[in-house]
């Protein structure tokens, strides 16, 4: 997807909550000349702050790659239905060399990921581990990945799975010299926004929120398909 459809979506979310360029970047303790960057294409966020921004907007991934989420039909659907073609995956290519394929939706439970870590990306060029809603499991295809969850380290290859509570501190990295590819799910992730206490009028996490702030939290990204 192009990074200026992205940064569209992005400003049309922020004007939609009356979230001024600054007062966004405030909450996210980010620059507002790295949003406005973002919004009009002219870079590419990371998967860290990608996460940061949608939590503090309240989108969902759907949204933002432009999948629309039918009303259940009348009739049984056709099988074509069911299916995703390959080329037909929404596509978001992030800063660093993380690429992120949208896999067939259902039905919303569930967010289903082919993710690309070409050498030397990692999914915060800051080096920060992040923390967001839901229980994450993943599936190495292809190539190297390094875990750092919590104080461990954890060196991925083909056919290693992983399995945790995404609000552990985390980071990916490819530190090796070929494609890592894998197949990610984010389970849960709706209840546990639901659960999570916001200040009001904000989108971030109040100050007695299990998790402490908007760049770490993903807060609430399924809350404009749901309202």
């Amino acid at each position: 997807m192009a990074t200026e459809l992205i940064g569209v979506r992005l400003r049309d979310a922020r004007l939609a909550r009356g979230l001024s360029v600054r007062g966004l970047a405030q909450s996210l303790g980010v620059s507002a000349s790295l949003i406005s960057q973002i919004e009009t294409g002219k870079t590419q966020p990371s998967v860290s702050t990608l996460y940061s921004i949608v939590s503090a907007l309240g989108i969902s991934i759907d949204e933002l790659l432009g999948v629309v989420t039918a009303p259940e039909p009348a009739a049984p659907p056709a099988v074509s239905a069911v299916v995703q073609r390959s080329h037909e995956n929404p596509v978001i290519e992030m800063q660093n060399g993380v690429r992120w394929e949208r896999l067939a939706v259902g039905d919303g439970s569930a967010d289903a990921l082919l993710v690309t870590y070409e050498p030397g990306a990692s999914s915060s060029v800051e080096g920060r581990l992040m923390r967001h809603a839901g229980v994450e499991y993943a599936y190495l295809l292809e190539g190297e990945l390094t875990l750092e969850l919590d104080f461990d380290t954890h060196v991925l290859h083909p056919g290693d799975s992983l399995h945790f509570d995404s609000v552990r501190p985390h980071l990916y990295t490819n530190r090796g010299d070929a494609v890592a590819r894998g197949i990610w799910f984010v389970m849960g992730r709706r209840e546990q926004n639901q659960a999570m206490p916001v200040a009001r009028g904000t989108g971030v996490p109040a100050e007695d929120a299990p998790i402490s702030s908007a760049v770490e939290v993903l807060q609430a990204m399924d809350r404009l398909r749901g309202s």
